[in-house]
Parts: C-alpha cells; structure tokens; sequence
C-alpha cells in the first residue's frame, strides 16, 4: 500500500479548523488544510465578535495566536443574568466574575472579546510559515472515498488528497458531513437575532449582560471601549426587517426599550440578522472521517459557547490522535475515531441542550415557571460553591479538560 499524501487532511479554514491544523503541525503531523478562500480575492466583511473564555484562550496561548492579539482584545470580567419578566420583588439576577473561578492563573480572566476579523488573520498569519503545514488555497472539497488505510479527498479541480484521515471543519452546511452520510437533528427557533456593535453612555467595566424577556434576550458582550456587541432575539423577519431599518429609528427602539439595562446606545457600525436554529450531528465521526465545530452543531448561541465548543473538539480531537499515534496505532482507524466521539459527544449535546433548555425557561413569563427562575438565580447569586461551578463550566476551566486547555502554569 502506497503511504498517502499527507497524515491529516482538514477541510475549512476557519478559527475550528485553523486551529487543529496549527496543534497537529506543531506536533509534527504531516498536515494538509484545504482551503475554499482565494487569497488574492477581497476579503468579505465579518461583523461578528467571539467571546474566547478561559479555556480557549489557553489554547489559543499554546498555539502562538494569543500573542498576535495583544492590545486587540477586551477582557471579559463577569456574567451577569437577569430575569426580566413580572415578579413579585425585584428582578432576580446572578453575577459571577474573575474571582469565582477555583483553577486559573492570577492574571486569568473569564476570557476575552476578540472581533472574528481580527481573531482569523492572527490565524492566517500563525499558518503562512508553520512546519509540517500545507494550505491549498483556493481549494473546494467535492467528495471522498475510504479505502483501507486512507482516505481519498476529490477537489473541484479535478485534483486529490489521500490522507489516513480526513477532518471536516466546514461549518454548519458541511459538504464533509453530508458526505459522510451523517445526518442532523434538532429544531428551528422560529426566530432570528438581531446583532450590531453598539457605543455605550456608562462603561461595562468587562461584564457580559444578559437580561431575559419573555419574547426572548437581550445581550451585550463587552468590546475595547465603551462599546458592546449586542444580540436581541426576535420573531422571524423581525430581526430582519429591524436591521434594514434606519441607523435612528434602530437606536430610538434599542433605547426606548433596554436603556435602563444597557445605557443609552449608538449603533457602531454594520447591523445584521441571523436565523436561530439548533442542529446536533448523529454522529461525530464515520469511516476515516472526524468533524468538529460547526460541522457538528449549531447551538444557541447563549453565553457565547458556539465556537468554544468548536475549540473543545479541537482538544479532544489532539488528544485522542496524540494518544493513537504514541501507542503505534493507525490515527484514522474506528478505534481511535470511536475515542474521540466518546470523550465529545456527550459533554457537547449536554451543552447543546441545556443551552437550549435555559432559553425555553427564561423566554415566557408563565406563571409556573417563574418560581423556578427567580429561586435558581436567587440560589446561584448566593451560593459560592454553584457561582464557583457555573463560571468553571462557562469559562472550560473546571476539571478534566483536554491537555490544550488545561491551566498554562
């Protein structure tokens, strides 16, 4: 059998796939990125903001990324929730923040707000010159064969890669997953969320805010300044129709409606829409396939866990390869796959759903369910130990996290 093209072929680009690439390189595994953007072409605009929590951000510390973004982050400090229906008192909240995390190094945060734009040049930048790393580019996945001992990767260009395994880092249409045969569940929300980079009239001193209304949340994550990346849950064409709407009448309804949570608001920059959907992969991996990121969810995007949950299948994914390779066995076969899939797939879906649940909770104002809000909040507020559990598991600082993300020192 003739040894294949390279160890590991990665479909996507993007900060899920960028960042495997660049952990498997460093390893000294021959690695092979496929990527769909053609570099001499425009870059399109990409108004979205990551929050990089604990966790991440030690990956990406490890990976060299974290240094080319000095001076281009803002610090997040805290996570406050508020219940925003009718009681009977005053709005239960719960805060926790930096002190409430049990494991992190003193000059640790809860994470850091980076813009997307930012976050993947450093990316682009960290792969131009890294060892044991080949990016095709503009290169588009069309298809892939699993033969004994590798994989054959089809390109649109009528050229191929074989590798001993084959990563779709695709995103939420994954062509890799389709052509896997792997299907999806979940549902549509119905709804969509308006978003929008917004100055703020008081500082928010690093604190993500989340008031919950019964037509759906409101939230802003903290950007460098006084400025604040927003996101309001809305009906279906809502959203839309309010992104298409004039700077002014956007700001009068913002401030009309959630000034005295926020501040008063200026909209700073592009406004847009998204559909809110959630959609769960049956399966993480297939014969001489694994997926991470996107390619395997899309969730709610509450508390900003999307793409660091993208990063957690990054790290389980390193470590279950890393394992197979020292103990001599074949990276791309089902035992090693079948490893991978039991470390992610229960933790991710676990997420994935309770996300999914919390929305459900919070986003009504029925009187049975009002009790239980106003007491878990009360009872979280109050409570050291579950403010300790609920930052550790919203930072991916608690315990037993893949190597990639454990405590830097």
């Amino acid at each position: 059998m003739s040894a294949p093209d390279t160890e590991i072929a990665i479909i996507g680009a993007g900060p899920t796939g960028a960042a495997l690439a660049l952990a498997l390189a460093k390893a000294g595994i021959d690695t092979t990125l496929i990527d769909a953007r053609d570099p001499a072409a425009t870059a399109r605009a990409d108004t979205r903001n990551f929050a990089i929590v604990t966790g991440s951000w030690r990956l990406l510390t490890r990976l060299g990324i974290a240094g080319k973004l000095d001076g281009q982050t803002a610090p997040l400090n805290g996570l406050e929730a508020v219940d925003g229906g009718t009681h009977w008192f005053g709005a239960p909240s719960v805060l926790f923040g930096n002190a409430d995390l049990a494991d992190r190094s003193a000059d640790e945060t809860l994470g850091h707000m980076v813009e997307a734009v930012r976050l993947q040049a450093a990316f682009d930048d960290a792969m131009s010159d890294a060892p044991n790393l080949t990016v095709m580019a503009p290169a588009r996945f069309s298809g892939f064969e699993a033969t004994p001992g590798h994989v054959r990767i089809a390109l649109e260009s009528g050229k191929s890669v074989t590798a001993r395994l084959l990563v779709g880092a695709d995103g939420v249409s994954s062509r890799v997953r389709q052509s896997a045969n792997i299907e999806t569940e979940g549902r549509d929300y119905d709804m969509s969320v308006f978003a929008a980079n917004v100055s703020l009239s008081r500082p928010h001193d690093g604190i993500a805010r989340q008031l919950f209304t019964p037509d759906g949340p409101f939230a802003t994550l903290p950007l460098m300044g006084d400025r604040a990346n927003l996101a309001w849950y809305m009906k279906r064409g809502a959203a839309e129709a309010l992104a298409r709407q004039p700077v002014e009448e956007v700001e009068a309804e913002l401030n009309h409606r959630f000034a005295d949570f926020a501040g008063e608001m200026k909209i700073d920059g592009p406004m847009g829409s998204y559909p809110l959907i959630l959609q769960i992969a049956e399966h993480m991996v297939s014969d001489r396939v694994a997926l991470v990121g996107d390619a395997v969810r899309r969730i709610n995007p509450l508390a900003g866990q999307g793409l660091n949950q993208g990063f957690r299948d990054v790290a389980a994914l390193y470590d279950t390869l890393m394992d197979g390779d020292r103990a001599g066995l074949d990276i791309g076969s089902a035992q090693v796959l079948a490893n991978y899939e039991q470390a992610r797939r229960f933790d991710a879906n676990s997420a994935a759903l309770s996300l999914d649940a919390i929305d459900r909770l919070f986003s009504n104002d029925h009187i049975l369910t009002k009790p239980v809000r106003s007491l878990g909040l009360m009872v979280a507020d109050k409570v050291p130990a579950i403010r300790e559990r609920l930052a550790g598991l919203a930072s991916a600082s608690s315990d037993g996290l893949p190597s990639l993300m454990q405590r830097l020192d």
